[in-house]
């Protein structure tokens, strides 16, 4: 059985999509595509069926990572019955998510960050309303948490020896 990531947002144009991105490429690059499966939602219901935000998807594409395929949806409460990890992008999100869940939910619901090695701070920024900067800013950030949460997963679920990178 496959274990299932879900990344949120508020809207699911920048920062869950660019998470889902990063580690899709992980796994695949990893050989654990069919093993961990992966997905991004939103909290919020504005951007339904959109495609990411075309600033996300120029500075993840500068990087290798193709988010064109992807659409927003918001996240559900059948979500936390499906999902392995919930992870919020920063503590509203995760109020949010809080505030929906069930007491039969088995996720594991937290923030991104909390897998990040080299950073101390606790929430990826929203560069909706910002410039260019902010979106290499979040790669950072996502890339970093992205890989100490596949070391993560692989730790605690026997998968690639416990270190796929």
């Amino acid at each position: 059985m496959a274990i299932k990531v879900l990344f949120v947002c508020l809207g699911n144009i920048c920062r869950s999509p660019t998470a889902h991105g990063v580690f899709q490429k992980l796994l695949n690059d990893a050989g654990l595509h069919d093993e961990i499966q992966v997905d991004s939602a939103g909290t919020g219901d504005w951007h339904i069926g959109r495609s990411p935000d075309q600033r996300s998807q120029a500075a993840a594409l500068s990087r290798q990572y193709d988010l064109s395929s992807l659409r927003a949806r918001q996240v559900c409460k059948a979500d936390f019955q499906t999902f392995d990890y919930i992870l919020a992008m920063d503590e509203c999100n995760l109020a949010d998510l809080q505030a929906m869940r069930t007491h039969q939910a088995k996720c594991e619901l937290a923030l991104f960050l909390t897998y990040a090695k080299h950073t101390a701070r606790r929430e990826v920024p929203d560069p909706y309303y910002g410039g260019e900067q902010g979106f290499d800013e979040v790669l950072d950030l996502v890339e970093d948490a992205a890989e100490g949460l596949l070391h993560h997963i692989c730790a605690h679920h026997g998968l690639g020896n416990g270190a796929a990178l």
